[in-house]
Parts: structure tokens; sequence; C-alpha cells
């Protein structure tokens, strides 16, 4: 078979890859636009010019290194949106740290696995946010905090590496925290042209681990992806290009920094390309993210599809004037096409870009672009990325299928991690001897080369031995004019091995029923796809970044119906 007829890809060599650390390229970056906006954060009526946030980054650098830190050390952040979050990012860059980003769901076990996994030796923190007290967590794992000292380092029995707690105040207000820092206390403790972090900043390698971001898996603990310098700057840059990035763009990011959404195809998008990034809030609320795009007159707009589903379905939504905008992303999970068709004909996003990616690969491996035709764009994930290999294979005999053919994407090149923290065999499991990272999607590719992801090979359904995709009956059922979502997953059954269930959101003040859907069904899908168990809900179980947990679902309705895994042997 030619090769040519074989689900392989090979990005465009240009332009070239940039071999410089992230702190070099962000400083030069700054020279060329000195005064232009980099940061607006909305909830905090902050502002910052790309000299500001330098000097800033810079101050912090070197108060990091006043602390003791020293190049390799890992810093962990656990926080929501904000300008320190932005200070972190570039502060550890410069100054050879590693910065761990601390899921800001996270309880107290989770927060301690994480901190101790990869032995952070600092935390910032915010103080809380809603419900999660996350001061209050950190005094519950360390209670040595009440007799530590100001200033003195920290010697905690569950936390053994932990050495310094810095929580992120609004300066002058608030009661002090024994034990702890405040955020305002520790950055003026630097100095924005302290030569120290010059020359660290000049010794550093563009393959240094400089991030690790903890994978959402559905079983066992979750995994530290570590990603250097040259995985995370060239995939921001990339993707900024897919979106046509320039100084004159504003792009409103309400997704969080904490996952590669917010820090790499929004933070590092927008700083590799001398473009202003809009915090519209600390978290997500669709009502500020409309406030912000009018109020900035933002070009660009990132969400997951629910953020986007609650922005157009907003009650409010009418009242703003969104002319301003023209691209940005979609993705974190599946895009309804459905939902797709609304975003650019109601939201003016006549540009925006479908990504795929993993957090193991930086993480965009697949991204269209505004050039993009709208069918390609709402039924596609686009083409492969510059300097990056794709293949589809045969999970089970590990060739590269046919092109057509659905099997396993593959992905190869500069944004491959550079491994699970401390896990050498996790790490091999996941990467290949070729330097293949598998991702345990299932996809297609067409002959043009454009990619669909047809789902997980974890969530197909195996029904009588027929295989089914949950995605294709998820993007019929977004046809029917009442659904605002819904998910699809296989249960066990006795005697077809799996069954089909759907969960369904209603839009707002719709009714239907079991039977209406079902009628919708009729003679529209194969009969072994219409969903024998179809249940209304009001919401679906989460992760931050929006991802539904398929897994949380199926262990729900084995629980409501009474059913075992055993059952579907």
């Amino acid at each position: 078979m030619p090769t040519s007829a074989l689900s392989y890809a090979k990005g465009s060599t240009t332009p070239e890859l940039i071999e410089q650390t992230i702190g070099d390229y962000f400083d030069a970056m700054v020279a060329q636009h000195p005064q232009r906006d980099a940061l607006v954060s909305r909830h905090q009526n902050q502002r910052l010019t790309y000299l500001q946030l330098q000097a800033s980054a810079n101050q912090l650098a070197s108060a990091l290194l006043k602390m003791g830190l020293v190049a390799g050390d890992r810093i962990g952040i656990w926080s929501h949106n904000n300008v320190e979050w932005v200070l972190m990012q570039l502060a550890t860059a410069k100054a050879g740290l590693i910065l761990v980003n601390i899921n800001p769901a996270y309880r107290t076990s989770e927060a301690e696995y994480a901190l101790n996994k990869v032995g952070c030796k600092a935390l910032v923190a915010m103080p809380s946010f809603k419900t999660s007290d996350y001061l209050a967590m950190l005094r519950e794992l360390a209670p040595e905090l009440n007799s530590t000292a100001q200033g003195a380092p920290l010697a905690a029995r569950r936390l053994p590496f932990l050495r310094h707690v810095v929580w992120i105040d609004v300066p002058g207000q608030g009661d002090e925290q024994p034990g702890m820092q405040r955020f305002s206390a520790l950055l003026a403790r630097g100095d924005a042209n302290d030569p120290a972090v010059g020359k660290i900043q000049a010794g550093l390698k563009n393959t240094d681990p400089i991030n690790i971001q903890f994978t959402s898996g559905t079983t066992g603990f979750p995994k530290g992806a570590t990603l250097t310098h040259r995985n995370i700057l060239n995939n921001g840059f990339f993707i900024g290009e897919c979106m046509e990035l320039g100084p004159q763009d504003r792009l409103c990011i309400p997704v969080p920094l904490y996952h590669c959404f917010g820090m790499v195809l929004g933070n590092l998008a927008c700083l590799t390309h001398g473009s202003a990034i809009v915090y519209p809030n600390d978290g997500f609320d669709a009502l500020s993210v409309l406030e912000a795009v009018q109020a900035e007159r933002c070009t660009g707009l990132h969400g997951v599809p629910t953020m986007f589903i609650a922005e157009l379905d907003h009650p409010r939504f009418e009242e703003f004037d969104l002319s301003s905008l023209r691209t940005g992303i979609m993705a974190g999970t599946a895009c309804p096409i459905e939902v797709m068709k609304r975003v650019v004909e109601r939201m003016h996003l006549a540009q925006i870009t479908i990504a795929y990616g993993m957090t193991e690969t930086s993480p965009v491996s697949c991204q269209s672009d505004t050039r993009t035709p709208l069918e390609k764009r709402v039924t596609t994930v686009g083409k492969v990325q510059p300097h990056l290999e794709i293949k589809i294979v045969d999970p089970n005999t590990g060739e590269t299928v046919p092109r057509g053919q659905s099997g396993e994407l593959c992905t190869k090149g500069y944004s491959v991690m550079h491994g699970y923290w401390g896990d050498a065999e996790k790490t091999a499991e996941a990467i290949d001897a070729e330097q293949w990272m598998h991702t345990g999607d299932l996809a297609t590719m067409d002959d043009e080369g454009y990619v669909n992801i047809v789902g997980r090979i974890k969530d197909m359904v195996i029904r009588g031995g027929e295989n089914i995709y949950p995605r294709e009956i998820e993007e019929f059922l977004y046809r029917h004019e009442h659904i605002q979502d819904v998910q699809i997953v296989g249960v066990p059954d006795q005697k077809y091995g799996e069954e089909l269930c759907a969960w369904i959101i209603l839009k707002p003040g719709m009714e239907l029923t079991e039977e209406q859907l079902r009628a919708f069904c009729k003679g529209q899908i194969a009969h072994y796809k219409v969903p024998r168990y179809i249940r209304f809900v009001e919401a679906f179980p989460m992760t931050v970044t929006g991802k539904i947990q398929k897994y949380l679902i199926r262990d729900a309705m084995k629980q409501q119906l009474g059913l075992s895994e055993a059952a579907s042997a």
C-alpha cells in the first residue's frame, strides 16, 4: 500500500522551531512591544504592559532565589486565574525552577499526593475560592504551620519536602497567616535588576524541564507529565500561528491556567505574538466573559464546548456587542457540530479553530486554522501541527491503518513530554521505543490529512459484537432542538455485553420524554445505536477544565440499575 494511502502525516517544517528558553523569548518580545498591553485581569482591576510584566516577573524570580530555591527545585501553584499565576509562570522559567500546577479542585489527600510525588519545596496558594478553603486544607495537612515562625522553613510530617508556603493576598488586606508569607511581601523582597536572575537565565537550556502537570487519570493516581521550555514554548507559538495572532489581538481566557489550555493555548500563544491576555474572572462565569469581550474589545475567545453553550444560552446574551471577536479555540473535549455552528454565526467567531491534544504532548498536535473550510472545522480537529508527525495505528497490531479506518492516534516530535516525573515504567508504557506517544484516542484521517477523533479506546462500546462510537450518537442527538448537551456511555448487559445509556441536559424551559427521543432516532440511526437507557439530568460530572468524566456516569448508572461488570463477560 502506498504511503499516501496510510493514516500518516508530517507537519510543515516552517517556520523553524524556537530554540530559546521561555525567558529569553519573552524578553525579546518585550523589546519589540514594551508599551503594549500584556495582561488585563478584570476581577483584580490590574493592567500590565509588556515592560511592566517583565519587571514584575524579574522581581519575583529574584525573590524566589532569595528564598533559597535553586534551579531544578519544584514550586507549586494552587490557584485559579490571576496576575500572580502569570508572574509565577514567567519567573520560574527565568529562575530555572519547575512550576507544578496543582488542580484547584484538589482536596487534602490529592494535594498531599501531588506535593509529595514531585517533592515541592515551596507552594503558592490562593486563600480560598467558593467552597474551597486552600489555607485551611494546608493547615490540616501541616498543622506545624501554626508554630512555624514567620519566614522560618516549615518542617511538616505529612509534607516532608515543603519548606515555604506563600498565600496570594490583596496587599494591605486580610489577617496574617501563621507560618505563611504574603505574596506581596515576597515580591517586595525581590529586585527587578538582580544580576543573579540574568546569570541563571543565561545558563538554562531549552530542553530543561520547566513545568509539571498532573493528568486527570480515571484510574490509579495522577501522573506528573513533565514538560520543557522547548515543549510548551513552541506549542504556544504554533497555536498562535494557527489563529493568526498578532500585537493587535486581545485574547479572552476563561479556561483555567493550571491546565495546558489556559497556560499554553492561552498565555504562551499570546506572549509569543505580542498579544494581550484578558482574564474575565478567576473562575468561569458566562456573564463575566460576555462583559470582558465587550469592554476589552477582545478579538479572540477560548473555551470548552460547555463554556460556549453557557455563553450562548445566557439570558442576557443579546445585550452584548461581540462584533470584535474573530478567532479563538474550542477544545478540551469533543466539539459538537451544532454548537460550533452557533458560535460561528452568533458570536462572530468566523475564524475560530479546533485544537486537539493531551497534556503529554504540550498539548496540541492537531489544529484547524483560520482558512480551514467551515465544514472541516466543524467535523474534524484539523491537520497535524508543524514539526510533528502523527499516525493512526491498529491498537492490537501497532500497524498503521489505511486512511478512513479508525485506530489509535500517535504523536511524535518536539511536543512529546520529557516523561512522567519519577515514573519510568509509566513513561515507557506511553512512549514507545521509536518515541511515539500513544494517546489512547480513536481517530480517523481522511485523504486530505484531516483528523477526526471518534472516541477513547476505553469509551468504545461493544454491543453484541458491534463497535459503537459514542461520539457518533452524541452528534446525532445534538440535532434535536430541545437538547442542550448529551453524553453517551456503555453500561454492562447480560445479553449483549454492553448497552447504551444517554445522559441528556435539556435547553432551559424545554421538555422531552424518553418515548419522544426514541421516536426521533427511529429510522435515522441503526436500532442498536438507539440508547436503551435515557436519563434527563441537570449537569454532568466533569473536571475543572470541562472534560466530562464518563466513568462517573457509568458508575452512577451501574449503581442505579444494579448492574455489575461481571454481567458483561
